[in-house]
């Protein structure tokens, strides 16, 4: 029979169905074990779902308590001891409130939502509208053990509705039911409309809720949702063009600027985003975007014929060693140039006068300090620089 050490040689390698077939004792003593890799520890955790010794059940809740334990274990455990009544008063002691290890106080949150301790009702709902997946469903999921114990109406009691996150799980609740949330479009909190958008799926009943809402963001919206059932472009302008076309107004881009910075952040940008952005980027024309390759040779052409030896030039993602973007990094000397990827701009550091006119004698746009600073409201705090 394969070993442990067989089926994780290493860290994430797990052969998880091999550890389901392992006798759950010896499963159980290693997880217990802290002087073991955690790395193999936490698939064993995982293999022991719904298999739980009973013998082994005390000393696997002292290492959920061990603060200096591994907290990818100590999670896996939580998990899987969720149901087991003996840890609440661990989980509801104050000094819970000082865990920080990544994760655990997410964890202990869900864990006392599926014990059934309503006191955690609303910072799980919190959690439950968090802009991060992981985060939300972890909310969501203590929410709904709190729910299929006690029942919505009683959860829906326990929050009320004067926080958005509060409104956020009304709002998934009534959807659950069956119930019409094209209402909720009017919530004054973005988040909560946006994810309201995001549930509805009757193209009739939003165009008959149009003449009903009682606000401009409430029909924007209402267009927004319309265009993600139908995708019909036509409908979304004449929607558009009927409220008058209205925008966030910024002071400083021109439009060059602006045409650049919706058709790239606006399709996607975060839920608390103002909803004009969303629909100016599908009611408008996007700008031509450059040819990149044929951009950054014209750059490096131009800075090479001002004698500034240029070096190759390398995406902000591999110039950072870490993410991606939309510009490329030009370094010579001891200066870095940031060329867009969104149209025919560029900028550096202040003083670099000889590449700033090499760049502009060549076609380019100079970004300079005071339009680098200008804060675009309402879109997910984008900066122009990053443009």
């Amino acid at each position: 029979m394969r070993t442990i050490e067989m089926l994780v040689p290493d860290a994430g390698q797990a052969d998880t169905a091999g550890l389901c077939e392992l006798d759950a004792d010896e499963l159980a003593r290693y997880v217990a074990d802290p002087t073991y890799p955690w790395w193999r520890r936490r698939p064993c955790a995982l293999a022991l779902t719904a298999r739980v010794p009973e013998r082994h059940v005390a000393d696997l809740i002292a290492r959920v308590c061990d603060p200096g334990d591994e907290a990818e274990v100590r999670i896996a455990l939580l998990d899987l001891l969720a149901g087991r009544a003996e840890l609440l008063p661990w989980l509801k002691h104050e000094d819970r409130q000082d865990e920080r290890s990544y994760g655990m106080p997410e964890a202990i949150l869900k864990a006392r939502g599926m014990l059934g301790d309503r006191s955690a009702a609303r910072e799980l709902a919190t959690l439950a509208a968090s802009p991060w997946p992981s985060w939300r469903a972890v909310g969501e999921a203590g929410l709904d053990a709190l729910v299929k114990r006690y029942g919505s109406e009683v959860v829906l009691v326990d929050l009320g509705d004067a926080r958005p996150e509060d409104r956020v799980f009304h709002l998934r609740m009534r959807h659950r039911t069956g119930a019409d949330v094209t209402g909720a479009l009017a919530d004054p909190d973005r988040g909560v409309a946006h994810l309201t958008q995001s549930l509805l799926s009757d193209p009739h009943r939003l165009r008959g809720y149009l003449d009903e809402a009682p606000t401009t963001e409430a029909k924007l919206w209402t267009a927004y949702a319309l265009h993600r059932l139908t995708g019909d472009a036509a409908e979304t302008r004449a929607i558009y063009d009927t409220l008058g076309r209205p925008r966030v107004e910024v002071a400083g881009p021109d439009e060059e600027l602006r045409s650049a910075i919706v058709h790239e952040y606006a399709s996607g940008c975060e839920r608390q985003s103002d909803p004009r952005w969303r629909i100016e980027a599908l009611c408008t024309e996007p700008p031509t975007r450059p040819d990149q390759d044929e951009q950054l040779c014209r750059a490096t052409g131009a800075l090479t014929a001002a004698g500034l030896a240029p070096k190759p030039p390398v995406s902000c993602g591999e110039h950072n060693q870490q993410g991606d973007g939309t510009y490329h990094v030009i370094e010579f000397g001891e200066s870095e140039l940031f060329i867009s990827t969104l149209g025919r701009f560029a900028t550096g550091y202040e003083d670099d006068f000889i590449a700033r006119r090499a760049l502009e004698s060549a076609g380019f746009r100079w970004i300079d300090g005071t339009t680098g600073a200008i804060r675009v409201t309402d879109l997910c705090g984008l900066l122009l620089r990053r443009a």
